[in-house]
């Protein structure tokens, strides 16, 4: 059994804890809304941009003379994942659900005969995926969320490598993974198509949706094609932004969460260990009365 002084030292320990836990959650708590209204912004220029692209790309007859970008390289054998964690842990399962989705998506592309190729954007990915896939890994980016915020430029880095590699042919299809930030409580694992460009699907069943009232026909200014070989690029580059920018703010909002759970059962564990120690003390002083009143009768 536990020794009084032993209760106090685990009693002590855990407040200790709980001091830590509880000033990483309102550092997160401050990060987070620097980091969410950053992803908010990006959100609705990424989502046009996407849309505008659809709308030229639905224009443009393919041909042999059609950006790589837009009909890709005619094959899927080689595919690179872009894998977007954090840098640091202890924001629950923010990094873990992440490289299980990873996981899963390499398992088939592997077992479909594909050849898989990697590129790691945050420390905890790099780290996790070195188990049993660190042959895969072509190219990791830490530090990024190191920084007060997160900026074009850091994307900008990714999206240089991922054109470099494509112009030399090490992958056909590329596929961006990284942690949706749908609010501060839910963070979910997506997986987008970059390369090539991937044109919204409509659901079966479903019509395009018509746009209402009298409609003008579109001029381009240059051609389309010229349109989409200066786009797709940037578009690439924007997407992956807004990932990065998501990414940080769900990693900032999982630690929230995290550390204010840990925090609350920090504090169950020290009223749980504050009753076990009164009950031990209770019944070291019901001992010591015992033997002093034993004694006093013996010497009768």
């Amino acid at each position: 059994m536990p020794s009084l002084r032993d209760y106090r030292d685990r009693i002590k320990s855990v407040k200790s804890t709980r001091k830590i836990t509880s000033a990483m959650k309102m550092v997160a708590a401050s990060k987070l809304k620097k980091a969410q209204n950053q992803a908010e912004a990006s959100q609705p220029y990424a989502s046009a941009m996407a849309a505008m692209l659809a709308r030229v790309a639905k224009n443009v007859v393919v041909s042999d003379a059609s950006s790589p970008l837009l009909v890709g390289t005619g094959s899927d054998q080689k595919h690179l994942l872009i894998v977007v964690t954090a840098d640091r842990g202890l924001c629950g399962g923010f990094n873990g659900n992440l490289v299980k989705a990873a996981r899963v998506k390499i398992n088939e592309l592997t077992t479909a005969g594909k050849d898989v190729s990697i590129i790691c954007v945050g420390r905890k990915g790099r780290d996790l995926l070195r188990s049993g896939h660190s042959n895969k890994i072509a190219q990791s980016f830490v530090g990024i969320f190191g920084t007060a915020r997160v900026e074009f430029a850091d994307a900008n880095q990714v999206t240089e490598y991922v054109l470099e590699q494509f112009e030399a042919g090490a992958f056909d299809v590329c596929t961006l993974i990284y942690n949706e930030f749908v609010s501060v409580l839910t963070q979910k694992p997506e997986s987008q198509q970059l390369i090539p460009f991937a044109l919204p699907e409509v659901a079966e069943g479903e019509e395009e949706p018509e746009e209402e009232g009298q409609v003008s026909p579109y001029d381009f200014e240059p051609e389309e094609e010229k349109i989409l070989d200066a786009l797709l690029p940037r578009n690439l580059g924007v997407q992956i932004f807004r990932a990065l920018l998501d990414s940080a703010a769900g990693e900032q909002a999982a630690r929230m969460t995290a550390m204010d759970n840990a925090t609350r059962n920090a504090g169950e564990v020290i009223d749980d260990l504050t009753m076990q120690y009164n009950r031990a003390r209770q019944a070291y002083i019901t001992k010591e009365l015992i033997e002093i009143i034993s004694g006093a009768e013996a010497l009768k």
